[in-house]
């Protein structure tokens, strides 16, 4: 019971690996803030979103662990993540690695007794798996996978519900164990503004971006640039060629790498390039993208689903592993995404692109099977209908075991 003179409490947790759990989260929460008062959310709700690394015994920098898998190691993270951690041997939860690593948030949920938890990462399912099992405190913990397909180390047997992007998705987790009524197929949480009327002409104009031409987005920017090394590296082929597709205007994306800006900028101002652009961090990057014609990118599950929802075509650059690898090829098999792995790639793809603007058409229309904007909204109500229904839970330390053989091949 949520003492009297404590406010309701709904927990978005997510993991700083990488940018795109925490954005998800922020999604999530910014949708319940907006839905306050409606599908049983109390009008008083405290909506905390948490980095479950803040409250591990050990503190370390789960970006910096992230970046530490972009050279060398990059096969051996797709064997894991792809074939080990999507395979058969299974985890299902348990309450010895939270009993020893994160007992700080043991106190948080004694403490909150958070209505829900919305879980982004599996690190923070697997912790609020445990919580909830050494506190006793009954909650529902909902998993909110932010790529195309889902590991093996999210707590299945113990989460309450799986909120998926896609059919395929589903059906990896159907053979895994996890009953039909736990698996909703709602989409990937974004950020808001992705399904409001834009207006492209005032975007370009902000920008100084030309009218009359295609507006190409080149995406090489993150708060860390270990990921982006490969990318941007077939991206500097490309540069001395761009002068030649005199109907396409690029526009560089740095993101907060200022180091980089400045070096983009002095390559364009020493090559006179005119059809190029290089903008600082943007906040509105709703309006960008719908004001766009066409993005190139890396194959991360936040942006590639940012992208679908603005109606943006996508061309796919570089060799991608684990669930980049996986993100990929669901895009391309459904002709909403084309994928280049070098830079006379790209340089064939955008001239085809550049002849035939035709085929751009084609890979929106492709998308809209995909095209899932409200998914952070639907996320919420599914996690609302499962407040309140208090259930009997085993306690365990540890729990492996085995699923049916996956429903794709790996």
């Amino acid at each position: 019971m949520q003492p009297a003179s404590q406010p309701p409490v709904m927990c978005v947790m997510h993991a700083s690996v990488g940018s795109g759990h925490k954005a998800a989260a922020k999604a999530v929460a910014q949708a319940i803030e907006h839905m306050r008062g409606t599908f049983g959310i109390p009008d008083n709700v405290v909506v905390d979103v948490l980095d479950v690394l803040d409250y591990g015994r050990i503190h370390f920098d789960g970006n910096k662990t992230a970046a530490s898998f972009t050279g060398a190691t990059r096969p051996l993270y797709d064997i894991t993540w792809r074939y080990t951690l999507t395979g058969r041997l299974l985890w299902g939860g348990g309450s010895s690695w939270s009993r020893i690593m994160f007992p700080s948030f043991n106190a948080y949920v004694e403490a909150k007794r958070p209505l829900a938890i919305i879980a982004t990462h599996i690190t923070a399912a697997n912790v609020a798996v445990g919580a909830r099992m050494i506190t006793g405190i009954d909650f529902p913990i909902v998993c909110v996978p932010t790529d195309y397909e889902t590991e093996g180390w999210w707590p299945h047997r113990e989460a309450d519900l799986f909120c998926v992007g896609t059919e395929s998705m589903a059906e990896t987790l159907r053979a895994r164990r996890v009953e039909e009524s736990r698996i909703a197929i709602t989409g990937i949480p974004i950020r808001w503004g992705f399904t409001e009327i834009n207006d492209a002409r005032h975007t370009r104009d902000q920008y100084n971006i030309p009218q009359d031409k295609t507006m190409v987005l080149v995406m090489a920017g993150a708060s860390l640039p270990q990921p982006y090394v490969r990318f941007r590296a077939a991206i500097e082929q490309t540069i001395p060629y761009l002068r030649g597709f005199d109907d396409m205007h690029f526009v560089f994306l740095p993101g907060k790498d200022a180091d980089y800006a400045r070096h983009l900028r002095s390559v364009f101002q020493g090559m006179k390039l005119e059809n190029v652009s290089v903008l600082d961090y943007v906040d509105d990057m709703p309006a960008l993208m719908h004001a766009a014609d066409l993005a190139i990118l890396k194959s991360g599950g936040l942006t590639v689903t940012e992208c679908l929802c603005a109606h943006l075509p996508m061309i796919l650059l570089g060799k991608s592993y684990g669930q980049e690898k996986v993100n990929t090829i669901m895009l391309t098999s459904w002709g909403a995404g084309m994928h280049v792995t070098t830079a006379r790639e790209l340089i064939t793809t955008m001239k085809h692109l550049h002849d035939n603007p035709a085929s751009l058409e084609a890979l929106v229309i492709n998308g809209d099977a995909l095209r899932r904007p409200n998914a952070a909204e639907a996320i919420v109500r599914h996690s609302m209908e499962l407040v309140g229904h208090a259930k009997r839970r085993p306690i365990h330390f540890a729990e492996f075991y085995w699923g049916d053989k996956p429903a794709h091949t790996r």
